[in-house]
């Protein structure tokens, strides 16, 4: 088979589908797939018929579910692009989430239905670096918190009820954190007085590497529980809660196999990389975020010997083994000692990988994506 290519693990989607549609809020849950962690066809096609709901990140993205047979209101769109084809979206019962005060006048002045959702910013962020933190004042995702009154009166002087909350602030594995993001979400619900369901957004950690946490999905979902039910016991408003997982659906049901292409070094004092037949073109994550993964070199020596792992791409920071957080610095692993043609695999990367590359970069073709059991 060729190589470089994407495994995904049908079995193991299975068994995070089951186990986030078997979690449970006091006063209802919606379970949508983040679709930008992963488009593929066979994982769409899933979802739906596992009666999974989705978040598009993009009026493309959802064009592209309704064209794979998705229906409309099972979309939800909370986009930072305001949409090419909103007023078709909405005759199709997409549900639409403004991000912005321009988006919602844009939703206003168009064909609409009665009701829509807003993102809010609740000066609030958290995630492993910069870069994966969507809430503060670094962020541009959402209406700012100060400006909720704003979008609340524009929306009445069209006879729009606001009646959807979006929340999301990042990524994070601690149930503590957790309980404090939903407590400011539950401030600002407490604004929006027509706020009906709440969506808190994913980012919910897996481990890939090293001394990584994930995500306790049980203990996250009861402090959120103990939260709603507080919530309703002071303002008589029972919310139903959405959940947005991407990663923590697919991530580890994901294998990116290569190819030793080369081993060079430099000198006695310095490194020896393992160069691989694909690199940031196919897989981006390290090289912009620093992310970690666990690599194996598929061969039976009882060797090992330290490696920098490396892309193909003419690019100094298209490296696989950065250090920890820090897509600048390099980091050794000690790996199987390999040799020219060896397969090598990386881990857990179901997740904003294929989706995120740098395509066609240096001209490279794409690794082909194939479903296995």
């Amino acid at each position: 088979m060729p190589n470089p290519r994407y495994e995904y693990n049908r079995s193991k989607i299975d068994e995070r589908i089951q186990y986030l549609t078997s979690l449970s809020a006091p006063y209802g849950l919606t379970v949508r797939y983040a679709v930008k962690a992963n488009p593929h066809f066979e994982i769409i096609k899933m979802m739906n018929e596992s009666g999974i709901c989705f978040d598009a990140s993009s009026s493309y993205e959802a064009a592209e579910l309704l064209a794979q047979g998705v229906p409309g209101h099972k979309i939800s769109l909370s986009s930072q692009q305001s949409p090419h084809n909103l007023e078709e979206l909405l005759e199709k019962e997409v549900q639409f989430v403004a991000t912005s005060l321009r988006q919602l006048e844009f939703f206003l002045h168009s064909k609409h239905p009665a009701t829509l959702g807003i993102r809010v910013n609740p000066d609030f962020g958290q995630g492993h670096n910069k870069r994966t933190s969507t809430g503060g004042v670094a962020a541009s995702f959402g209406i700012w918190h100060e400006y909720v009154p704003k979008a609340i009166e524009m929306a009445r002087s069209s006879a729009v009820v606001i009646d959807r909350l979006h929340i999301h602030i990042g990524s994070g594995a601690d149930p503590n954190i957790w309980g404090g993001v939903m407590g400011r979400a539950l401030a600002v619900a407490e604004q929006c007085k027509d706020v009906t369901s709440l969506d808190i957004g994913g980012g919910y950690k897996i481990h890939r590497f090293g001394g990584e946490i994930e995500a306790d999905m049980d203990a996250i979902m009861q402090v959120f529980s103990e939260k709603i039910r507080s919530f309703a016991a002071k303002t008589g408003r029972k919310l139903h809660l959405e959940i947005e997982p991407g990663t923590y659906f697919i991530a580890h049901a994901g294998t990116l196999v290569a190819q030793v292409d080369d081993i060079v070094d430099t000198g006695s004092n310095g490194y020896t990389f393992l160069r691989l037949n694909t690199g940031m073109n196919d897989f981006l994550r390290s090289a912009m975020y620093g992310a970690q993964h666990r690599i194996e070199i598929m061969n039976d020596s009882p060797n090992e010997k330290e490696y920098v792992v490396v892309g193909h791409n003419c690019e100094s920071g298209d490296i696989f083994t950065p250090e920890a957080g820090n897509p600048e610095g390099v980091e050794v692993r000690k790996l199987k000692e390999a040799n020219m043609g060896d397969e090598v695999r990386i881990y857990d990367v179901g997740a904003y990988c294929a989706s995120m590359r740098a395509k066609g970069y240096n001209s490279f073709p794409d690794a082909i994506e194939i479903m296995v059991e």
